[in-house]
């Protein structure tokens, strides 16, 4: 009877377990049905990768390599991992004999700084995209009062720009400061850029001075294996990604390395690198993830995934040229990958606002600093996605109506400030009676609804967990 009770719970359905964490569940993928999801990070998986990372797998704890575990009982483990890997060159087009991969990271930030850890000595001298032009945080981010990122707190950084006139990475005056500098890392990849990147300039400046080019792909690693954007692997010597972004599958990240024979530069960076995943940095790896990424790259390997990736670059280029036509400005004019940086100043709007007001009609984007900016703390733009839209089939033509529903929101938002000032928590206030959002906000969600949800059935959602 005591047995009974203590394992009763084990083989109950959530629902049934737990129905509090259940409803707010189901909320969530109504809301994700019912959206009009622009965050250029965020995508859609497919079912089959869900199954994966909701599987058995999770039970199982695999410090170490396959055939090199600190635990007994992975012998499917290590199939599932090895696959993993094989699958991961397979998708970028990769081969066993010039490159490597570590599938274990927890996510980018964890790629990212075990492949610092993989290259560097504390302080040695890293350059990466500075923050407010479009870098991500662990490219070395600080600010003039404090460093912000373990990779500007552990290493010397010294960020470089984009132009301030024109929104491009300024390569002349990254030449000239690297000569000054003479960094052991650079780093290319962002998180807010909306251009392709010069990999073969950088690896010429990185020459210069003997350091290593390392990419981080995160935002545009599904563009890169569908061959739709410039290939860092010609260049670089390290590459790391994220796996949910545009390659489609679950949140985690890889650390793809360039092999070399005994006695060159890189010829002992596969076990600097996996030394740096663990122990140095991580504990055991989450095998049901890596059965998900498995699962995703197996996808991204395949020609659909190749009309995906074209479409979400057709799409961001809708989305730009329905903005340019409605009088908006965007950074850099136009967009080579998968986002659009809208630049609000020119209406006097701050990305703050226009967030907060999409989120009350139900479109979900983010606050983005844009070149020029006195500060990050009140951005004057946002940055706008198509990865998740287009995995719900959307085509150019529903951008464009896209388009119309974030003019709507900017111009209600523009006249909303004028009645409640700059403070933001009075703007909010007003939202909340404001009868053109609550219009707008129904228009958008019987739009989203008119497209298929991947992953999962809407009508699987009970009606007490729907918005009415």
């Amino acid at each position: 009877m005591v047995a009974e009770q203590w394992n009763a719970g084990l083989n109950t359905t959530l629902e049934e377990e737990d129905k509090e964490i259940y409803d707010l569940v189901q909320r969530e993928k109504w809301r994700q049905y019912s959206c009009l999801e622009l965050i250029a990070s965020e995508n859609f998986t497919s079912q089959a990768v869900m199954e994966a990372n909701g599987s058995a797998l999770t039970n199982k704890y695999s410090e170490g390599l396959p055939g090199a575990r600190y635990y007994g009982g992975n012998e499917y483990v290590d199939q599932i991992e090895n696959l993993c890997r094989k699958r991961a060159l397979e998708a970028f087009h990769l081969t066993p004999e010039q490159w490597g991969v570590n599938v274990q990271p927890y996510s980018g930030s964890t790629a990212n700084f075990s492949a610092l850890t993989a290259l560097l000595a504390p302080h040695d001298r890293i350059m990466g995209l500075d923050l407010p032009s479009g870098g991500h945080l662990t490219h070395g981010y600080a600010t003039a009062k404090k460093k912000v990122s373990s990779s500007a707190i552990y290493f010397e950084s010294l960020p470089y720009q984009v132009d301030m006139k024109t929104g491009f990475i300024d390569y002349d005056k990254l030449e000239q400061n690297a000569a000054l500098y003479r960094p052991k890392l650079i780093i290319c990849g962002a998180s807010a850029y909306a251009r392709d990147w010069d990999y073969a300039r950088l690896r010429k400046i990185a020459d210069q001075h003997s350091a290593y080019l390392m990419a981080d792909i995160a935002h545009i690693s599904g563009l890169v294996a569908a061959q739709e954007a410039n290939n860092p692997f010609e260049f670089c010597d390290v590459v790391t990604t994220t796996t949910h972004k545009t390659l489609r599958g679950p949140r985690a990240g890889l650390i793809f390395f360039r092999r070399a024979p005994k006695g060159e530069k890189n010829s002992d960076l596969e076990d600097r690198v996996n030394f740096a995943v663990f122990p140095s940095n991580q504990g055991g790896p989450h095998n049901n993830t890596i059965a998900a990424i498995a699962v995703a790259l197996k996808q991204a390997a395949g020609p659909e995934f190749k009309q995906y990736a074209r479409q979400v670059k057709a799409n961001a280029i809708a989305l730009a040229e329905a903005l340019k036509s409605k009088g908006y400005k965007i950074v850099t004019d136009g967009t080579e990958n998968h986002l659009v940086l809208w630049d609000l100043r020119p209406n006097a709007l701050t990305g703050s606002k226009m967030e907060k007001i999409c989120d009350y009609v139900n479109i979900t984007l983010n606050k983005n600093a844009v070149h020029g900016d006195s500060s990050a703390l009140v951005p004057g733009g946002v940055r706008l996605g198509t990865p998740a839209l287009t995995s719900r089939g959307f085509k150019e033509a529903d951008f464009e109506k896209v388009a119309d529903f974030l003019d709507r929101a900017a111009k209600i938002a523009i006249n909303v400030q004028k009645t409640t000032g700059k403070l933001i928590k009075d703007f909010v206030v007003a939202l909340e009676s404001n009868e053109d959002v609550k219009a707008l906000r129904g228009e958008v969600e019987a739009f989203a609804r008119s497209f298929a949800m991947p992953g999962f059935d809407p009508a699987s959602v009970p009606e007490s967990c729907r918005d009415h």
